[in-house]
C-alpha cells in the first residue's frame, strides 16, 4: 500500500497488522472536500489489497469524525453536470469498496458524523461511537435526496420506521441512540472510543483470518442484495443537484439559518 498517494488521509500500522487511518482536515472538523472523498473513495480498495493489514480502524483527527461534505464542494457541485457525473462514479467506488474489502473495518466514530464520514461510520463491520456524538445523515436538509449509503444500510440496521424517519426529516441522533436502534455496534464515553475500536481490531487481527474474512463476506451479502436500492439512491441524489433546492440548502446551511426551498413555497 502506497501512503504517498495520500494527503488527506494519515496511516499508522500498529501491532498484528492493524492499521490505522486517520481522517486529517481538523480544522474544517475532517469535511470532505474533492480530494478527500477521492481518498476515502479508494483507500478501502487498496486496504483490501495490502498484504501487511489484516484490519483497518478509521477514525477523524481532532474533535470530529467527519463534519460532511464541505460547503466549497457541494456549490462547486450544483447545477454542474460533469461534477455531478463523477461524484456519482465516486460515491459508489466509496460504498462498494468498503462493502468489498477483504479485511474487517472498524470505525472509531469520536465526533460529529455526517455525510461522508457516516458512510464509512455506519457501513464499516464493526462502528465504535462516542456517546454524546452526534451522527446524522443531511442530505434531505441540504436539498438532495438520502443517497450514498443510506437507503441501502439503515433499514438493514434500524428498521424501515427508524429509517423513514431519520432519513425523510434530517434530525441527528446522538451515539447512545444509535446503539439504542441498532445503527452502530456500541456507544462508550468520548474518551474511551478509540482505544475500544483498537481493542476489537486486535481481536479480529489475532483471530482465524479466512474465517473472520468469509464471515464478513457472507453477512455483507445481505448488503449487496440492496445494490440496486443504493443505485436508485445515488442516482436521485445526484438528480437533486442539479435542480433549485440544493442551491438554497447550501446557501441557508452557510448563513445559519432555516431554508426555505423553493420547491416548497
Amino acid at each position: 500500500m502506497d501512503f504517498q498517494n495520500y494527503e488527506q488521509l494519515t496511516f499508522a500500522r500498529h501491532d498484528n497488522g492493524v492499521l490505522l487511518i486517520t481522517m486529517n482536515r481538523p480544522e474544517k472538523y475532517n469535511a470532505t472536500d474533492e480530494q478527500m472523498h477521492g481518498e476515502i473513495a479508494r483507500v478501502f480498495r487498496d486496504v483490501s489489497d495490502d498484504p501487511e493489514t489484516r484490519v483497518a480502524v478509521i477514525t477523524g483527527a481532532g474533535k470530529a469524525f467527519s463534519a460532511g461534505g464541505d460547503l466549497a464542494m457541494v456549490e462547486r457541485m450544483a447545477g454542474n453536470h460533469e461534477r455531478v457525473d463523477h461524484m456519482l462514479r465516486e460515491m459508489s467506488d466509496m460504498v462498494y469498496n468498503i462493502v468489498n474489502c477483504e479485511k474487517p473495518i472498524v470505525a472509531a466514530i469520536n465526533g460529529v458524523s455526517v455525510g461522508a464520514g457516516t458512510v464509512v461510520g455506519i457501513l464499516s463491520d464493526i462502528s465504535i461511537m462516542a456517546e454524546d456524538a452526534k451522527l446524522g445523515d443531511g442530505h434531505v436538509k441540504l436539498g438532495v435526496a438520502a443517497g450514498d449509503h443510506a437507503a441501502i444500510i439503515w433499514p438493514l440496521l434500524c428498521g424501515m420506521a427508524k429509517a423513514r424517519y431519520y432519513l425523510m426529516t434530517g434530525d441527528m441522533l446522538t451515539g447512545a441512540e444509535a446503539e439504542r436502534i441498532g445503527l452502530i455496534s456500541k456507544a462508550v464515553p468520548r474518551d474511551e472510543v478509540l482505544d475500544e475500536a483498537m481493542r476489537v481490531a486486535q481481536v479480529m487481527a489475532t483471530g482465524a483470518q479466512q474465517a473472520i474474512r468469509l464471515t464478513k463476506r457472507t453477512l455483507n451479502s445481505w448488503v449487496r442484495q440492496a445494490a440496486p436500492i443504493f443505485d436508485q439512491s445515488a442516482a436521485y441524489e445526484m438528480l437533486c443537484f442539479m435542480a433549485p433546492d440544493v442551491v438554497e440548502g447550501y446557501t441557508a446551511l452557510r448563513e445559519k439559518r432555516a431554508p426555505a426551498f423553493p420547491s416548497a413555497s
